[in-house]
């Protein structure tokens, strides 16, 4: 699992391919459970409020014990990505973010 956050223009030696802003999917997983796409989305507003909950793609795994959720936000910066992709990565009902 790469936890690497999203290099940018003022790293020299990792330059961002982002230009911003622009529309960035994540994707989110974590076992299937009660509040695990509330949770996920409780993150995602408090670091994008323009985020469009409806939005949120679903889709559980083939024996239905884990659930991958696809959020798009309208990327402001590096540094918004890098907070949303940590607070994400660091939640106990997170597995993993891509």
């Amino acid at each position: 699992m790469d936890k690497t956050p999203v290099q940018g223009p003022d790293d020299p030696q990792n330059p961002s391919l982002l230009t911003f802003p622009c529309v960035f999917p994540m994707k989110v997983m974590g076992r299937r459970e009660d509040g695990f796409a509330q949770t996920v989305t409780e993150i995602v507003l408090r670091h994008a409020s323009d985020f469009h909950p409806e939005t949120i793609e679903m889709r559980s795994s083939k024996n239905a014990r884990y659930l991958s959720l696809t959020v798009t936000i309208n990327a402001r910066s590096r540094e918004q990505l890098d907070a949303l992709y940590s607070e994400l990565s660091r939640h106990p009902m997170i597995m993993m973010v891509l």
